[in-house]
């Protein structure tokens, strides 16, 4: 792996003469995930694909102008390829926060527009976008303006009542006419009352056809699907009618899906690393990582799928979910649940 192994993150544009981001393939991403796709975990996944664009969280614009910057945007240079996800609509305050997204060196900016929580809803942010579309095409012709990075926007079929091809289609052209020319669509459609966040990952059904048809008859648009996708056979598929793929909660649940990303969908010929020697690599990090005062659970959580369907997985999720709470807890937690795996 070429991966960058100083374990630090690194700053701003302006205390940098260059900022040097790798070319954006979208065939595969790793969605960005509330409380999940931290930068641990991102790191996490880079040992298994070089490739894959990933996602960070989405972050409010309120909590980049407002809050701990360095805490929201630090990451570590192997993340790259890496995508901010930024919530908000004020057009102004998106300008601002994509600018600090570009000399931070991310390689994307994103906008969330899929989100249904009522929190988020409250504050202008998220799916409830949708049916603002006009609002939205404001805020990403602002941002486009900011910055020379590419601007994109993720979101749903669909909202509520909202729920037919005509609308997704008025919604996504008016940003393409200004000049937006990727579309992450969440292939179900949002109900912003009576369901909660987790129920509108699963209860809406999945309308893949609706996206497929938006790239059919948009070809010049970069269209990408999401929602549903758990194998690399199903990604294969996507593929052959869309230009791109996002995973989610599989990718969380089964790292170890990334490892044959690099091969089966870039046509990369390396050998896909192990699992042994991907977590070797881990334990690395994590000693750097404690070094510089993270405490060990907060990088261990993100691992408990990683032998998933092998034989001692359970214990070896339940000796580091039991162990790396503990105070002084190290990487030798992470190292002995190896034990366990036959």
């Amino acid at each position: 792996m070429s991966n960058n192994k100083t374990g630090e993150s690194p700053v701003k544009s302006s205390q940098q003469s260059t900022i040097t981001r790798p070319a954006l393939n979208r065939r595969f991403t790793v969605a960005p995930m509330m409380d999940w796709s931290d930068r641990h975990c991102r790191y996490f996944w880079r040992l298994m694909s070089q490739h894959a664009v990933l996602y960070t969280e989405m972050v409010t614009t309120g909590a980049l102008i407002h809050g701990d910057r360095e805490r929201f945007l630090n990451f570590d240079a192997a993340e790259q390829p890496i995508a901010l996800q930024l919530g908000g609509s004020n057009a102004a305050d998106l300008a601002l926060c994509a600018k600090m997204a570009e000399e931070w060196g991310y390689n994307e900016v994103n906008l969330n527009c899929g989100c249904p929580s009522d929190r988020v809803q409250n504050g202008m942010i998220g799916a409830c976008l949708m049916g603002h579309p006009q609002k939205v095409a404001d805020g990403l012709k602002a941002m486009q303006d900011a910055v020379s990075i590419p601007v994109t926007v993720k979101h749903r079929i669909g909202i509520d009542d909202m729920d037919d091809y005509a609308g997704l289609e008025e919604f996504v052209m008016r940003s393409a006419e200004i000049g937006i020319n990727t579309f992450i669509v969440h292939a179900r459609k949002a109900w912003l009352q009576g369901l909660s966040p987790k129920e509108n990952r699963d209860k809406p059904p999945l309308n893949y056809e609706r996206v497929y048809r938006l790239k059919a008859e948009h070809p010049e648009l970069e269209i990408i699907i999401n929602g549903g996708i758990t194998t690399i056979d199903e990604c294969k598929q996507h593929l052959k009618l869309v230009d791109g793929v996002m995973v989610g909660r599989e990718a969380y649940s089964n790292p170890y899906l990334l490892a044959a990303v690099d091969r089966e969908i870039y046509g990369d010929d390396r050998p896909a690393p192990t699992r042994a020697e991907t977590i070797s690599e881990f334990i690395d990090y994590i000693e750097r990582q404690l070094s510089a005062g993270t405490r060990l659970h907060h990088m261990t959580r993100h691992v408990l799928g990683m032998y998933q369907g092998v034989k001692g997985a359970k214990q070896f999720r339940r000796h580091i979910s039991e162990n790396a709470y503990k105070h002084g807890a190290d990487a030798q937690v992470l190292a002995d649940a190896f034990a366990f795996i036959r």
